[in-house]
Protein backbone atom coordinates (compact mmCIF):
# COMPACT_ATOMS: atom_id res chain seq x y z
CA UNK A 1 0.00 0.00 0.00
CA UNK A 2 1.33 3.42 -0.95
CA UNK A 3 1.53 6.41 1.39
CA UNK A 4 -1.19 8.11 -0.62
CA UNK A 5 -3.45 5.07 -0.16
CA UNK A 6 -2.85 5.11 3.58
CA UNK A 7 -3.87 8.75 3.68
CA UNK A 8 -7.14 8.16 1.83
CA UNK A 9 -10.19 8.80 4.07
CA UNK A 10 -11.89 5.59 5.17
CA UNK A 11 -15.59 5.18 6.02
CA UNK A 12 -16.23 6.87 9.36
CA UNK A 13 -13.02 8.92 9.14
CA UNK A 14 -12.80 12.61 9.99
CA UNK A 15 -13.35 13.53 6.35
CA UNK A 16 -16.01 10.87 5.78
CA UNK A 17 -18.11 11.98 8.72
CA UNK A 18 -18.12 15.50 7.41
CA UNK A 19 -19.13 14.73 3.83
CA UNK A 20 -22.68 15.14 2.72
CA UNK A 21 -24.82 14.05 -0.21
CA UNK A 22 -24.63 16.18 -3.32
CA UNK A 23 -27.66 18.40 -3.89
CA UNK A 24 -28.56 19.47 -7.39
CA UNK A 25 -29.53 23.07 -8.10
CA UNK A 26 -32.15 23.54 -10.77
CA UNK A 27 -30.25 26.63 -11.81
CA UNK A 28 -26.76 25.10 -11.83
CA UNK A 29 -26.49 23.35 -15.18
CA UNK A 30 -22.73 23.11 -14.96
CA UNK A 31 -23.03 21.45 -11.55
CA UNK A 32 -25.43 18.88 -13.02
CA UNK A 33 -23.02 18.18 -15.85
CA UNK A 34 -20.25 17.54 -13.36
CA UNK A 35 -22.42 15.06 -11.45
CA UNK A 36 -23.23 13.19 -14.65
CA UNK A 37 -19.56 12.98 -15.51
CA UNK A 38 -18.44 11.61 -12.14
CA UNK A 39 -19.93 8.97 -9.85
CA UNK A 40 -21.25 10.40 -6.58
CA UNK A 41 -21.19 8.76 -3.18
CA UNK A 42 -22.31 10.12 0.19
CA UNK A 43 -20.85 13.56 -0.31
CA UNK A 44 -17.68 12.34 -2.00
CA UNK A 45 -17.28 12.36 -5.75
CA UNK A 46 -14.86 9.89 -7.29
CA UNK A 47 -13.58 9.81 -10.84
CA UNK A 48 -11.90 6.51 -11.65
CA UNK A 49 -9.05 5.32 -13.81
CA UNK A 50 -7.40 1.93 -13.84
CA UNK A 51 -7.53 -0.93 -11.36
CA UNK A 52 -7.04 -0.56 -7.62
CA UNK A 53 -3.65 -2.26 -7.75
CA UNK A 54 -1.97 0.27 -10.07
CA UNK A 55 -3.62 3.55 -9.06
CA UNK A 56 -2.36 6.35 -6.81
CA UNK A 57 -5.19 7.88 -4.79
CA UNK A 58 -5.49 11.61 -4.16
CA UNK A 59 -8.02 13.26 -1.86
CA UNK A 60 -9.11 16.80 -2.82
CA UNK A 61 -10.44 18.82 0.13
CA UNK A 62 -13.08 21.23 -1.17
CA UNK A 63 -15.98 22.86 0.73
CA UNK A 64 -19.73 22.94 1.26
CA UNK A 65 -21.80 21.22 -1.44
CA UNK A 66 -23.61 24.51 -2.04
CA UNK A 67 -20.39 26.39 -2.82
CA UNK A 68 -17.96 26.73 -5.71
CA UNK A 69 -15.07 24.73 -4.21
CA UNK A 70 -17.07 21.49 -4.30
CA UNK A 71 -18.17 21.86 -7.93
CA UNK A 72 -14.69 22.99 -9.03
CA UNK A 73 -13.09 20.20 -7.02
CA UNK A 74 -15.37 17.60 -8.57
CA UNK A 75 -14.41 18.77 -12.03
CA UNK A 76 -10.74 18.71 -11.03
CA UNK A 77 -11.12 15.14 -9.73
CA UNK A 78 -12.42 14.08 -13.13
CA UNK A 79 -9.77 15.75 -15.28
CA UNK A 80 -6.97 14.54 -12.99
CA UNK A 81 -8.29 10.99 -13.10
CA UNK A 82 -8.79 11.11 -16.86
CA UNK A 83 -5.58 12.88 -17.84
CA UNK A 84 -2.91 12.17 -15.20
CA UNK A 85 -1.87 8.54 -15.79
CA UNK A 86 -2.18 6.17 -12.85
CA UNK A 87 -4.11 8.57 -10.59
CA UNK A 88 -7.61 8.45 -9.14
CA UNK A 89 -8.83 11.62 -7.44
CA UNK A 90 -11.76 12.10 -5.09
CA UNK A 91 -13.40 15.41 -4.15
CA UNK A 92 -14.43 15.56 -0.50
CA UNK A 93 -16.98 17.98 0.96
CA UNK A 94 -15.53 19.81 3.99
CA UNK A 95 -16.01 23.00 6.00
CA UNK A 96 -13.49 24.58 3.57
CA UNK A 97 -10.25 26.54 4.03
CA UNK A 98 -9.23 26.04 7.68
CA UNK A 99 -10.44 22.46 7.70
CA UNK A 100 -8.72 21.79 4.36
CA UNK A 101 -5.33 23.01 5.51
CA UNK A 102 -5.58 20.98 8.70
CA UNK A 103 -6.27 17.92 6.53
CA UNK A 104 -3.14 18.77 4.53
CA UNK A 105 -1.17 19.21 7.77
CA UNK A 106 -2.41 15.88 9.16
CA UNK A 107 -1.73 13.95 5.96
CA UNK A 108 -5.43 13.27 5.29
CA UNK A 109 -5.61 15.18 2.00
CA UNK A 110 -3.11 15.70 -0.80
CA UNK A 111 -4.80 18.64 -2.57
CA UNK A 112 -6.90 21.46 -1.12
CA UNK A 113 -8.71 24.66 -1.97
CA UNK A 114 -8.09 27.56 0.40
CA UNK A 115 -8.44 31.30 0.77
CA UNK A 116 -5.20 33.27 0.77
CA UNK A 117 -5.77 34.84 4.19
CA UNK A 118 -6.28 31.41 5.73
CA UNK A 119 -3.18 30.09 3.96
CA UNK A 120 -1.15 32.99 5.38
CA UNK A 121 -2.21 32.03 8.92
CA UNK A 122 -1.40 28.37 8.21
CA UNK A 123 2.09 29.18 6.96
CA UNK A 124 2.85 31.13 10.14
CA UNK A 125 0.96 28.79 12.54
CA UNK A 126 -1.25 31.68 13.61
CA UNK A 127 -4.97 32.11 14.22
CA UNK A 128 -6.75 28.73 14.05
CA UNK A 129 -3.38 27.03 13.47
CA UNK A 130 -1.70 28.45 16.58
CA UNK A 131 -0.04 25.93 18.83
CA UNK A 132 0.90 23.59 16.01
CA UNK A 133 3.63 23.52 13.39
CA UNK A 134 3.36 25.56 10.18
CA UNK A 135 1.21 23.70 7.66
CA UNK A 136 3.42 21.99 5.05
CA UNK A 137 1.52 23.32 2.03
CA UNK A 138 2.75 24.68 -1.28
CA UNK A 139 0.77 26.49 -3.96
CA UNK A 140 0.01 25.16 -7.43
CA UNK A 141 -1.99 28.16 -8.66
CA UNK A 142 -3.97 31.23 -7.73
CA UNK A 143 -7.29 30.18 -9.27
CA UNK A 144 -9.72 33.08 -8.93
CA UNK A 145 -10.95 35.61 -6.38
CA UNK A 146 -13.68 35.04 -3.84
CA UNK A 147 -16.37 37.65 -3.31
CA UNK A 148 -17.37 38.24 0.30
CA UNK A 149 -21.15 38.03 0.08
CA UNK A 150 -23.27 39.46 2.87
CA UNK A 151 -26.72 38.10 2.08
CA UNK A 152 -29.98 39.17 3.68
CA UNK A 153 -33.71 39.31 3.01
CA UNK A 154 -34.14 42.24 5.41
CA UNK A 155 -34.53 45.65 3.76
CA UNK A 156 -33.30 47.24 7.00
CA UNK A 157 -29.79 45.82 6.60
CA UNK A 158 -27.95 47.97 4.07
CA UNK A 159 -24.48 48.28 5.65
CA UNK A 160 -22.11 46.39 7.95
CA UNK A 161 -23.12 48.72 10.80
CA UNK A 162 -26.72 47.47 10.49
CA UNK A 163 -25.59 44.05 11.76
CA UNK A 164 -25.60 45.42 15.30
CA UNK A 165 -28.08 43.42 17.37
CA UNK A 166 -28.70 40.93 14.56
CA UNK A 167 -28.43 37.17 14.21
CA UNK A 168 -25.62 36.60 11.72
CA UNK A 169 -23.95 33.51 10.28
CA UNK A 170 -20.18 34.04 10.13
CA UNK A 171 -19.57 30.89 8.07
CA UNK A 172 -18.99 27.29 9.00
CA UNK A 173 -16.54 26.65 11.84
CA UNK A 174 -13.30 25.66 10.14
CA UNK A 175 -13.98 27.76 7.05
CA UNK A 176 -12.06 30.64 5.52
CA UNK A 177 -15.33 32.59 5.49
CA UNK A 178 -15.29 32.56 9.28
CA UNK A 179 -11.81 34.13 9.40
CA UNK A 180 -12.66 36.84 6.86
CA UNK A 181 -16.09 37.61 8.30
CA UNK A 182 -14.78 38.01 11.83
CA UNK A 183 -12.11 40.42 10.58
CA UNK A 184 -14.65 42.41 8.57
CA UNK A 185 -17.10 42.76 11.46
CA UNK A 186 -14.30 43.97 13.72
CA UNK A 187 -13.06 46.37 11.03
CA UNK A 188 -16.58 47.83 10.87
CA UNK A 189 -16.29 48.78 14.54
CA UNK A 190 -18.56 46.06 15.92
CA UNK A 191 -17.71 43.92 18.92
CA UNK A 192 -17.96 40.24 18.01
CA UNK A 193 -19.09 39.28 21.49
CA UNK A 194 -21.53 42.08 22.30
CA UNK A 195 -22.85 43.52 19.07
CA UNK A 196 -23.86 40.48 17.02
CA UNK A 197 -25.29 37.05 17.79
CA UNK A 198 -23.18 34.65 15.77
CA UNK A 199 -24.13 31.40 14.08
CA UNK A 200 -21.87 29.03 12.19
CA UNK A 201 -23.60 27.60 9.13
CA UNK A 202 -22.80 27.39 5.44
CA UNK A 203 -24.58 28.76 2.38
CA UNK A 204 -27.01 25.88 1.84
CA UNK A 205 -28.36 25.73 5.39
CA UNK A 206 -27.99 29.49 5.73
CA UNK A 207 -30.22 30.17 2.73
CA UNK A 208 -32.92 27.98 4.28
CA UNK A 209 -32.51 29.75 7.63
CA UNK A 210 -32.93 33.15 5.95
CA UNK A 211 -36.15 32.00 4.26
CA UNK A 212 -37.47 30.59 7.54
CA UNK A 213 -36.75 33.80 9.44
CA UNK A 214 -34.17 32.07 11.66
CA UNK A 215 -31.28 34.24 10.50
CA UNK A 216 -30.96 37.93 9.67
CA UNK A 217 -27.84 37.86 7.51
CA UNK A 218 -25.25 35.45 6.17
CA UNK A 219 -21.58 35.93 5.31
CA UNK A 220 -20.15 33.75 2.57
CA UNK A 221 -16.82 34.02 0.78
CA UNK A 222 -17.31 32.35 -2.57
CA UNK A 223 -17.10 32.58 -6.33
CA UNK A 224 -19.77 33.69 -8.76
CA UNK A 225 -22.33 32.37 -8.91
CA UNK A 226 -22.71 30.49 -5.62
CA UNK A 227 -25.30 27.72 -6.25
CA UNK A 228 -27.09 28.10 -2.90
CA UNK A 229 -27.77 31.78 -3.62
CA UNK A 230 -28.99 31.08 -7.12
CA UNK A 231 -31.63 28.88 -5.53
CA UNK A 232 -32.41 31.43 -2.81
CA UNK A 233 -32.83 34.26 -5.30
CA UNK A 234 -35.31 32.19 -7.35
CA UNK A 235 -37.38 31.10 -4.35
CA UNK A 236 -41.02 32.22 -4.42
CA UNK A 237 -41.81 35.43 -2.49
CA UNK A 238 -38.12 36.09 -1.77
CA UNK A 239 -36.14 39.26 -2.51
CA UNK A 240 -32.48 38.48 -1.90
CA UNK A 241 -30.27 41.48 -1.09
CA UNK A 242 -26.49 41.85 -1.09
CA UNK A 243 -24.86 44.25 1.36
CA UNK A 244 -21.57 46.02 0.43
CA UNK A 245 -18.54 44.65 2.29
CA UNK A 246 -15.73 46.58 0.55
CA UNK A 247 -16.23 49.41 3.04
CA UNK A 248 -13.99 47.47 5.43
CA UNK A 249 -11.05 47.30 2.98
CA UNK A 250 -8.91 50.17 4.28
CA UNK A 251 -9.19 49.04 7.91
CA UNK A 252 -8.34 45.45 6.95
CA UNK A 253 -5.28 46.43 4.94
CA UNK A 254 -3.88 48.41 7.85
CA UNK A 255 -3.75 45.17 9.85
CA UNK A 256 -3.37 42.41 7.25
CA UNK A 257 -1.64 44.04 4.29
CA UNK A 258 -2.64 43.43 0.68
CA UNK A 259 -4.32 40.05 1.16
CA UNK A 260 -7.62 41.79 0.45
CA UNK A 261 -8.88 43.78 -2.52
CA UNK A 262 -12.07 45.43 -3.74
CA UNK A 263 -14.32 43.64 -6.24
CA UNK A 264 -17.84 44.10 -7.57
CA UNK A 265 -20.62 41.56 -7.78
CA UNK A 266 -22.12 42.68 -11.08
CA UNK A 267 -25.74 43.51 -11.66
CA UNK A 268 -27.62 40.38 -12.67
CA UNK A 269 -25.23 37.96 -10.99
CA UNK A 270 -28.24 36.85 -8.98
CA UNK A 271 -31.92 37.49 -9.54
CA UNK A 272 -32.91 40.75 -7.86
CA UNK A 273 -29.40 42.19 -7.83
CA UNK A 274 -30.10 45.18 -10.07
CA UNK A 275 -26.88 47.14 -9.58
CA UNK A 276 -23.23 46.30 -8.92
CA UNK A 277 -22.34 45.67 -5.26
CA UNK A 278 -18.80 46.56 -4.02
CA UNK A 279 -17.48 43.70 -1.94
CA UNK A 280 -14.27 42.49 -0.37
CA UNK A 281 -12.16 40.12 -2.47
CA UNK A 282 -9.60 37.51 -1.47
CA UNK A 283 -7.66 35.09 -3.67
CA UNK A 284 -8.34 31.35 -3.85
CA UNK A 285 -5.41 28.97 -4.03
CA UNK A 286 -5.06 25.37 -5.04
CA UNK A 287 -2.43 23.86 -2.74
CA UNK A 288 -0.76 20.50 -2.21
CA UNK A 289 1.39 18.90 0.46
CA UNK A 290 4.99 20.06 0.30
CA UNK A 291 6.20 16.43 0.17
CA UNK A 292 4.30 15.70 -3.05
CA UNK A 293 6.67 14.59 -5.79
CA UNK A 294 7.80 17.29 -8.20
CA UNK A 295 6.54 15.29 -11.16
CA UNK A 296 3.04 14.85 -9.75
CA UNK A 297 2.80 18.55 -8.81
CA UNK A 298 3.92 19.39 -12.36
CA UNK A 299 1.27 17.10 -13.87
CA UNK A 300 -1.47 18.56 -11.66
CA UNK A 301 -0.53 22.11 -12.63
CA UNK A 302 -0.38 21.14 -16.29
CA UNK A 303 -3.83 19.58 -16.26
CA UNK A 304 -5.35 22.74 -14.74
CA UNK A 305 -4.38 24.64 -17.89
CA UNK A 306 -4.56 21.90 -20.52
CA UNK A 307 -8.09 20.93 -19.46
CA UNK A 308 -9.31 24.39 -18.50
CA UNK A 309 -12.25 24.17 -20.90
CA UNK A 310 -13.46 21.01 -19.15
CA UNK A 311 -13.20 22.70 -15.76
CA UNK A 312 -15.02 25.79 -17.04
CA UNK A 313 -17.87 23.55 -18.20
CA UNK A 314 -18.25 22.47 -14.58
CA UNK A 315 -18.06 25.98 -13.12
CA UNK A 316 -17.49 29.34 -14.85
CA UNK A 317 -14.95 30.48 -12.23
CA UNK A 318 -12.47 28.15 -13.91
CA UNK A 319 -12.44 30.52 -16.90
CA UNK A 320 -10.54 33.04 -14.77
CA UNK A 321 -7.40 30.92 -14.50
CA UNK A 322 -4.54 32.40 -16.52
CA UNK A 323 -0.76 32.12 -16.57
CA UNK A 324 -0.15 35.76 -15.52
CA UNK A 325 -2.59 35.64 -12.57
CA UNK A 326 -1.87 32.08 -11.42
CA UNK A 327 1.55 33.08 -10.07
CA UNK A 328 0.55 36.32 -8.30
CA UNK A 329 -0.90 36.84 -4.84
CA UNK A 330 -0.05 33.61 -3.04
CA UNK A 331 1.24 33.93 0.54
CA UNK A 332 2.65 30.39 0.16
CA UNK A 333 5.71 29.34 -1.77
CA UNK A 334 4.97 27.55 -5.01
CA UNK A 335 5.71 23.84 -5.24
CA UNK A 336 8.88 23.15 -7.28
CA UNK A 337 6.83 21.07 -9.71
CA UNK A 338 4.52 24.04 -10.34
CA UNK A 339 7.53 26.36 -10.72
CA UNK A 340 8.89 24.04 -13.41
CA UNK A 341 5.59 24.23 -15.30
CA UNK A 342 5.37 28.04 -15.13
CA UNK A 343 8.97 28.45 -16.26
CA UNK A 344 8.30 26.22 -19.25
CA UNK A 345 5.29 28.39 -20.15
CA UNK A 346 7.19 31.64 -19.63
CA UNK A 347 5.09 32.78 -16.65
CA UNK A 348 8.10 32.96 -14.31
Amino acid sequence: MTNAERRMPKPGSRVGRRTRAVTLSAFSIWHSAFLVACSGGAGAVSCHLGSASDVQYLSIATGDTGGVYYAYGGGLAKVVSDHVPGVRATAESTAASVDNLKLIRDGKAEIAFTLADTAADAAKAEGPFAGGPPVPARALAVLYFNYLHLVTLDAGITSLADLRGRLVSMGLPGSGTEITARRVVAAAGLDLERDVTRRGIGPTQGADALKDGKLDALFWSGGLPTPAFLDLAHSPNVRMRLVPTATALDALRKVHGDLYTSLEIPAGAYRGVDSAVPVLGVANLLVVRSDMSDDLAYQLTRVLFDRQADLAAVHPEAKKLSLPTAVKGSPLEFHPGAVRFYRERGAL
